[in-house]
């Protein structure tokens, strides 16, 4: 799940003028905040800005050579800017969740609750520095340059706005957005694999739906190496609802991560 990802709410009014000078005191240059600004006033403007937390319910598709090869039920819970609680339930149970820089797995089949290794960790970090909220939020500022990189061809004729962002780290994300309305088409960013390839990961993003005056996909698609990876496919998505944090804290048992979740 990708979210996925703090942020100060302001007037809509305001919004593209009081964006494009906040983010060029961070190095960004005024092509890349309109860019920015105009997403953002398409996605909902202060009601997109004002979203604190998020529950989507749907299903997850893995793909192989052949097609699907596995799919299964999931409830996404994120609080913004980095906390998030995904179970996934396919005749068994599994639950990852993530807080900052911990985290914990509860598996069903093995009945045991698990501390996240550091890949795993890191793993979830860069699913939150790649994501679109993150981006649009600007929860990047302090860590990473944003730059405008030009237009790209798209479909039908059409061109996508393209901006970029190069963390501290050297990790860079390219986001494009369609040049007319500004709507969010895709994200992608490298990495080494562990045979020590060069490998492309791209998130697609399709389906938008308006819920309450936001807009927000229901359909991502993961293509790793040009390969259709995966699918997250939603089926509601509830904004603002109010999130204990309990449900982020680390089980003492495995009868205790039974529990069924409850909003």
């Amino acid at each position: 799940m990708r979210s996925v990802r703090g942020l100060a709410a302001f007037c809509t009014g305001l919004l593209i003028l009081s964006f494009a000078v906040c983010v060029n005191a961070q190095k960004t240059d005024e092509k890349a905040a309109a860019v920015l600004a105009k997403a953002i006033q398409h996605l909902g403007g202060d009601r997109y800005l004002q979203i604190r937390s998020q529950v989507g319910k749907g299903r997850f598709t893995t793909m192989g050579e052949k097609g699907v090869v596995s799919s299964q039920t999931f409830v996404d819970v994120i609080v913004f800017p980095d906390k998030e609680r995904t179970e996934f339930k396919s005749g068994s149970r599994t639950i990852q969740t993530n807080s900052g820089n911990t985290g914990w797995i509860y598996d069903n089949d093995l009945e045991v609750v698990k501390v996240q290794n550091e890949n795993q960790i890191a793993n979830f970090r860069t699913g939150i520095r790649t994501s679109l909220d993150y981006l649009l939020r600007g929860a990047w500022k302090g860590d990473a340059d944003l730059t405008y990189v030009g237009r790209r061809p798209a479909t039908l004729g059409k061109r996508n706005d393209v901006v970029k962002l190069t963390y501290k780290d050297g990790l860079v994300v390219e986001f494009e957005f369609t040049a007319d309305e500004g709507l969010p088409q895709k994200a992608m960013y490298k990495h080494i694999n562990a045979a020590g390839e060069d490998i492309t990961e791209e998130d697609r993003y399709a389906q938008f739906i308006d819920i309450g005056g936001i807009k927000t996909p229901f359909v991502i698609d993961r293509f790793t190496g040009g390969f259709h990876a995966s699918r997250i496919n939603y089926d509601s998505v509830e904004f603002n609802k109010t999130i204990p944090d309990s449900i982020f804290a680390k089980p003492a048992t495995a009868k205790e991560a039974k529990k069924d979740l409850k909003l």
